[in-house]
């Protein structure tokens, strides 16, 4: 089951989303960490699907467009962006994380 993360900004308690640490400032560094691995790990995926469609040596007469490649980047397009995908994991407790000279948190 894919979980429902929105795909516009939402306005958020920052109350709220420090509770977990107790620290807005440890949530953001967090948070931005996450999205960081997110979108490496998306734009990995993507660069591989699009490995296939790469031309040794490209001229203006050679150039064309590609309908499966357009398919593959409007699907990138339209997931979620990685800060809320980062967001929506926090918020369901699904990240591990550790803070330096200190306890682990869960």
């Amino acid at each position: 089951m894919e979980k429902k993360i929105p795909d516009n900004t939402v306005t958020r308690d920052i109350k709220d989303l420090a509770a977990p640490t107790g620290n807005i400032y440890e949530t953001t560094v967090i948070l931005a960490q996450r999205a960081n691995q997110i979108a490496l790990a998306e734009k990995k995926a993507l660069n591989k699907r699009l490995e296939e469609f790469r031309v040794e040596h490209d001229t203006m007469e050679e150039v064309f467009e590609n309908e499966d490649q357009i398919n593959i980047s409007k699907e990138y397009e339209v997931k979620p962006k990685p800060g809320l995908v980062a967001i929506a994991e926090f918020e369901a407790g699904e990240l591990q994380y550790r803070v330096a000279g200190g306890d682990d948190k869960f």
